[in-house]
């Protein structure tokens, strides 16, 4: 293992999941009224192999993190792409005159 110094080149994604104390709510129910959770410091969530919660500034760039990758999950889902004979369809080809879109017909 090579010695390294300073902090990692990349932030490493930590796995979360919900709080098993509030079940993701960020709140647990008090006698009168509802009361933040101490367990996740009321995120709703902790790390999936320790089960403790984040520091808050950890926490803050692990769900940025989680949200951008599922933006992008989404993105992707939205632009399904073309398969078969409707795949030469789609996009240019650049065969035409021009470099327009040939397609034979």
């Amino acid at each position: 293992m090579r010695k390294r110094h300073g902090p990692a080149f990349k932030k490493a994604v930590i796995e979360l999941e919900e709080c098993p104390l509030c079940r993701g709510r960020t709140v647990t129910k008090g006698v009168f009224y509802e009361l933040p959770c101490d367990h996740c410091n009321a995120s709703g969530w902790v790390v999936a192999a320790a089960g403790e919660a984040l520091a808050l500034d950890e926490l803050v760039t692990q769900l940025s993190m989680r949200l951008q990758s599922a933006r992008r999950r989404i993105e992707q889902l939205r632009k399904p792409e073309a398969r078969g004979p409707e795949a030469g369809y789609q996009g240019s080809n650049r065969r035409g005159a021009g470099g327009t879109n040939y397609t034979g017909d």
